[in-house]
């Protein structure tokens, strides 16, 4: 279980996934699992046994003019009560909360500033 305001899981946005696995196994030694998705492969980013982060495929119109990128997302103890925080501070909603099975609960949202982050309650809160 990851503590409350601990990053907790990295994400690799991009449009050419092959690549990228091909990139991060020659030069780090990953291997990757995949978990099927509704819309495409996720590729989960291994050391052994160990999960450390995904690789996930940016596709179709609502990732226009997005760069390949990481991405991260902070464990919190609630996702829905702070989001409310967050809203109060300033924050826009970028994906209202969703559940994803036997990972947790996510919502993603820009920081005043700007800045886009993901904030999850991980399944093993609970």
């Amino acid at each position: 279980m990851t503590a409350h305001g601990h990053f907790h899981w990295n994400e690799l946005m991009t449009r050419d996934v092959e690549a990228s696995k091909k990139f991060y196994a020659d030069t780090i030694g990953w291997t990757f699992n995949g978990m099927e998705m509704p819309d495409g492969t996720y590729w989960v980013a291994m050391d052994g046994e160990k999960p450390l982060g995904g690789i996930f495929e940016m596709k179709g119109p609502d990732f226009e003019g997005i760069p390949t990128h990481w991405f991260a997302y902070l464990s919190v103890d609630d996702v829905d009560a702070r989001l409310k925080k967050a809203k109060a501070a300033g924050a826009t909603v970028m994906r209202e909360p969703f559940d994803v099975p036997n990972v947790g609960r996510i919502t993603i949202i820009q920081q005043p500033d700007g800045a886009h982050v993901g904030w999850m309650t991980p399944a093993d809160n609970g």
